[in-house]
């Protein structure tokens, strides 16, 4: 590596880009050179890890700039570190990178993509048309462009951890290895849950008007929005337009952690530990880590419901409504409309991890030239559709649930099994009936979304969450 004609040609090859990037032509390459260098090339921005190569402790300023032995310094150093993973990648060892070896590279980082999609990678580099990548295409595509991690595509898009919208029946996140033996895993979920937590609570009038409209809303009682929310103002004050919302956020810590455990242990049955899920399997991992969460905490979706319906004096507080259910209805109370709630995770998560992958994917093929980050607006409308049409798959599932929770603390109502309860508000009500409260729901998500997303980005921050 050192000395002889290979050198040479490095250095001269070195040399020859110094000066086509050092525009002003005053012997030194700044970053804001690099950038315009990079446009003119058809390039991308710098990646993070080459701003910080050539800001090295102890060398250059930044802003001052390289000249061309401390910009060779830099691009040795970089060569080096490109050869290794150009290694690592080349599995057959055969001096070229074949779109089987990147879609296996994706594979061990747990990213699923199609033969077509790692051809797609493929052909970005190629110049030669051969379908493979050699070192030096490798090299001269690297060498100054962002260098994509394909851990970036599980990094930026995260989706339950970082939007809540008062549900919990998504799929949750994969983390890399890289993030879980670094503990970021655990502080992402602490992020997560802090987010859901001021989400909810700011969203809290909505959800408890939701619940209202699925319980008392019909043909002959028809609430409407600004009707609903004044009722329960005049019944209870603005104080009680938050009803419900204690437990609602409470059961977020428990729920998240019970749901992540599942789903650590239920890939692990599926696929082994050092093996990585397809899309297919994720969902069957997490709709049953989900059912598992759910089971362990159902009872406090029943308490949500009966406190978020309560009237002003009907309970003293949480204790005394669990003990009110367990003293009149008994145990079996607790887990009114259980069957009808783990049901509606299937059409949820399916729908919201379908449709999820789906914008997700095409995202990254039209438009990740350089980055795997969507930005804020990408990543927020991508969840925000998943997720929205997730619920008005499994709304209808969700409605039944609620009323099934509340029909035996309401006055002459019925008590219907899931079966009974549809049959009786389609006769009564038509398909419509199954979706009394929509509409608040709908109104919800986006300031829902807003806030958890902003709060989950501060807490990262708080929390030293590493960025990309």
């Amino acid at each position: 590596m050192r000395g002889g004609p290979g050198e040479a040609e490095r250095r001269q090859r070195w040399g020859r880009l110094f000066e086509e990037l050092d525009s002003n032509k005053d012997g030194r390459v700044d970053v804001h050179e690099l950038r315009q260098g990079l446009a003119r090339l058809g390039g991308g921005d710098l990646d993070r890890g080459a701003q910080q190569g050539l800001s090295p402790e102890g060398g250059a300023d930044l802003d001052g700039g390289l000249d061309l032995e401390e910009f060779t310094q830099y691009l040795q150093e970089r060569e080096q570190r490109l050869l290794l993973l150009f290694h690592s990648l080349d599995r057959n060892q055969d001096g070229h990178i074949d779109a089987s070896e990147i879609q296996q590279s994706f594979r061990a980082l747990g990213i699923s993509i199609s033969l077509e999609q790692a051809e797609k990678i493929l052909h970005s580099m190629d110049r030669d048309g051969t379908m493979t990548i050699d070192w030096q295409e490798w090299r001269d595509h690297f060498l100054l462009h962002s260098l994509e991690n394909v851990e970036d595509v599980l990094y930026f898009w995260k989706h339950s951890t970082v939007l809540d919208i008062g549900e919990c029946l998504t799929v949750p996140d994969e983390f890399s290895e890289q993030e879980k033996l670094t503990g970021m895993w655990w502080k992402q979920l602490v992020a997560g849950a802090v987010a859901g937590a001021l989400s909810r609570t700011g969203t809290a009038p909505l959800d408890r008007l939701k619940v209202f409209m699925q319980v008392h809303a019909s043909k002959t009682n028809r609430l409407n929005i600004l009707g609903g929310l004044w009722s329960m103002i005049q019944e209870g004050g603005v104080r009680s337009l938050w009803r419900g919302n204690g437990i609602n956020v409470l059961k977020i810590a428990p729920e998240s952690a019970i749901k992540f455990m599942a789903y650590e242990q239920i890939k692990r049955a599926i696929r082994g530990q050092q093996e990585t899920l397809h899309v297919q399997e994720r969902f069957v991992a997490g709709s049953l880590a989900g059912a598992t969460a759910q089971t362990i905490i159902y009872p406090m979706e029943v308490l949500k419901t009966r406190l978020t319906l309560r009237r002003t004096g009907q309970y003293k507080g949480l204790l005394d409504c669990a003990w009110q259910i367990l003293e009149r209805e008994g145990p079996r109370a607790f887990y009114r409309g259980y069957l009808p709630n783990v049901l509606g995770i299937i059409p949820y998560a399916g729908i919201d991890l379908a449709v999820y992958e789906t914008l997700k994917n095409r995202w990254l093929q039209q438009y990740s030239h350089d980055s795997a980050d969507p930005g804020i607006l990408v990543l927020l409308a991508c969840g925000t559709i998943s997720s929205t049409c997730g619920q008005i798959a499994s709304y209808p599932l969700a409605l039944v649930r609620t009323r099934m929770q509340a029909q035996a603390s309401i006055e002459g109502a019925p008590q219907l099994s899931m079966l009974g309860l549809l049959r009786h508000i389609l006769s009564q009500e038509g398909v419509l009936g199954l979706y009394r409260g929509i509409a608040p729901n709908f109104m919800k998500v986006i300031p829902a979304v807003s806030i958890s997303y902003v709060v989950y980005e501060n807490m990262k921050q708080a929390l030293g969450v590493t960025s990309r």
